[in-house]
């Protein structure tokens, strides 16, 4: 089944599940665009498939092209919550690494807290980090990933 209208954008800097995303993703003959910064730049060899983008390191230059290359229908994996707000109010479907799709029916909440543990990080305090990434978090990101590629998931 090929849904070729469809792209996969993967925020490649830093993302646990990145190559299970290239590998669902060839079996639904989605092309995948991985952008992501020098700073991590990667020699791998990729399938076919897969456009590799690289920006500068500046802040926001990964989030910005994705933004740029994005049409609505697309799939965005981030953890980037800032990114996602703009994504959703584009039409795209947003999934983090854990397999979280992230909804305009939250996405305020996520920006909220986002907001509030920065402010607390400058003011000295230390916030939690997310927990370290589990095979049971990377089976769930499958599942929900191939949901939404094979049009099983209601948004």
């Amino acid at each position: 089944m090929s849904h070729n209208s469809r792209t996969v954008f993967i925020d490649g800097d830093a993302c646990p599940v990145r190559d299970e995303a290239v590998r669902i993703s060839g079996r639904y003959d989605l092309p995948v665009v991985l952008v992501s910064s020098y700073a991590h730049e990667t020699s791998k060899t990729f399938p076919s498939h897969v456009q590799k983008i690289t920006v500068d390191q500046e802040a926001e230059a990964a989030d910005m092209a994705i933004v740029k290359g994005v049409k609505k229908g697309d799939v965005v994996i981030t953890q980037d919550h800032g990114l996602a707000g703009l994504l959703i109010a584009k039409g795209v479907h947003v999934l983090t690494p854990r397999g979280r799709i992230i909804t305009d029916l939250y996405i305020n909440t996520l920006l909220s807290i986002r907001h509030d543990q920065g402010k607390l990080r400058r003011a000295g305090k230390k916030t939690k980090g997310p927990k370290k990434m589990s095979n049971e978090d990377r089976r769930h990101f499958e599942n929900q990933f191939e949901k939404i590629l094979s049009n099983r998931q209601e948004f």
